[in-house]
């Protein structure tokens, strides 16, 4: 059988653990950014995402990207929607979500909206969690 297939067939088998390894959680990241904000590229969003997810315990499985978007409103988000979806219609195959900052979940003009999206997560299970909430993460620089 070729790795190609090996990969695949594991990534559908659920994985054992081994004793002496400690359970880590599936998570998702969600990154956004929009194109005014360069230090808050995807990529130093995903970077940092996985260093504390490495310090935590957590294995990223999923990413959601929006690139060029706006955080007013979820218009244009396609990537948002599909993350909201997948909660909602209990697909999601994670029970975190890891996003860099609140910021980049979204400034909606109404406070509530964003509240709202993630009540919708955590109301699943899944818990939306943002690293700059915590005291030992340094915020992205220039």
């Amino acid at each position: 059988m070729n790795s190609e297939v090996q990969c695949v067939e594991s990534w559908l088998v659920p994985q054992t653990q081994h004793s002496d390894e400690p359970t880590r959680m599936r998570a998702a990241e969600y990154v956004r950014m929009s194109t005014d904000h360069q230090r808050y590229s995807t990529e130093n969003q995903a970077e940092a995402i996985r260093h504390y997810a490495a310090a935590r315990g957590f294995s990223i499985v999923r990413t959601y990207a929006d690139e060029g978007k706006s955080g007013l409103r979820i218009d244009g988000r396609d990537a948002l929607k599909r993350l909201i979806d997948d909660v909602s219609a209990g697909v999601a195959d994670y029970q975190a979500i890891l996003v860099y900052d609140v910021s980049r979940w979204g400034h909606f003009q109404d406070a509530d909206e964003s509240a709202y999206y993630e009540y919708i997560c955590r109301r699943a299970g899944i818990a939306v969690h943002y690293l700059t909430r915590s005291p030992e993460i340094m915020p992205l620089v220039s």
